[in-house]
């Protein structure tokens, strides 16, 4: 009878471990993610925006987008660096004439991968853009969604 009991107390130890443990993977949201699917979003956006603007037309690769994104901490809290919540995403990239470009954005990503991004500070701070013909234009660079597969 002591060995089963020893059986089921190590079986049930090993069971809870391993519930445990599998709470402490990176899980499906991390940094690398969240920069792979806002680095070509944002791209398309730029693409867009240019021709709404009427400017000459550029390519993704012209905009040649890096992204880079870091888990946002409340001070004092200790640092996360995977999941859903609020994280803060750098955007490196070239704007007409490859005009070196750095923007900030505010960035909320939900569970299930879909997340919301709003600039920071002034350079597209504004959520609409004036033409040099006097047109006024939606900033498509202003706020913008999106979703990345968590699977």
């Amino acid at each position: 009878m002591r060995r089963l009991m020893t059986a089921i107390t190590r079986w049930l130890t090993a069971g809870a471990a391993a519930i445990a443990c599998s709470g402490c993977s990176t899980g499906p949201i991390t940094a690398r993610r969240i920069e792979l699917a806002i680095g070509p979003t944002f791209a398309n956006l730029v693409q867009l925006q240019v021709s709404w603007m009427g400017l000459p037309p550029m390519t993704r690769a012209d905009v040649d987008v890096t992204a880079r994104c870091r888990k946002s901490a409340a001070p004092g809290a200790p640092s996360e660096h995977a999941g859903s919540g609020e994280w803060v995403c750098t955007i490196e990239w070239h704007g007409p004439g490859r005009r070196p470009l750095r923007d900030v954005y505010d960035v909320v990503v939900s569970t299930d991968g879909c997340y919301s991004a709003t600039v920071e500070g002034d350079s597209l701070a504004r959520p609409t853009l004036t033409t040099d013909d006097g047109r006024d234009v939606k900033n498509l660079l202003f706020v913008f969604e999106g979703c990345f597969d968590t699977t």
